[in-house]
């Protein structure tokens, strides 16, 4: 995994050679460098490892996903701000099967950094109700599960609010 900074480096290098290379008069040679340095662009946006991460959470994997996501050492320096709300989105998601509290952190640290998909939002917002419910925080369980139905525009998590509220009049 190459730091964030080193794939925009890398990619500059090689579109730069891929100018050498039209201005010499090997256009094939130009368009191939400059197809591999998209490469180095898109993964500079979207992270390597975060990626094969999430294929493993798809299969339910969520030693696999641990796996991949501990080889990132360091996140502030290899991620971008939007990876790192991902980074710690999926460590709260493992986390909420063993450790609540660990998990809480998590998904108030991804919600901080940020999440691109509204979806996401709500469910790190549900997860986060679920976690202040076991607590007994009724107040905030209950913001939370009003601000995540607000973001599920597709109703994709309706079932599981509804859930929740109705064990949320139990407490």
């Amino acid at each position: 995994m190459f730091n964030k900074n080193l794939k925009i480096v890398i990619a500059a290098l090689i579109i730069a050679y891929a100018v050498y290379q039209f201005i010499e008069g090997n256009i094939g040679n130009g368009i191939s460098l400059i197809l591999l340095s998209s490469i180095f662009i898109f993964l500079y946006f979207r992270n390597e490892i975060i990626l094969l991460a999430f294929l493993r959470m798809r299969k339910q994997d969520l030693e696999g996903t641990k796996k991949w996501l501990d080889k990132i050492k360091n996140p502030d320096a290899a991620l971008t701000q939007k990876q790192n709300g991902y980074y710690n989105y999926l460590n709260g998601i493992i986390f909420s099967q063993t450790n609540l509290t660990q998990a809480e952190k998590y998904f108030k640290k991804a919600l901080k950094f940020g999440l691109n998909m509204d979806y996401d939002v709500a469910m790190a917002k549900l997860s986060l109700a679920g976690i202040a419910m076991q607590k007994r925080r009724k107040r905030e369980a209950t913001m939370l599960l009003n601000e995540a139905k607000k973001l599920d525009k597709q109703n994709m998590l309706a079932e599981q609010i509804k859930m929740m509220q109705q064990q949320m009049k139990k407490i």
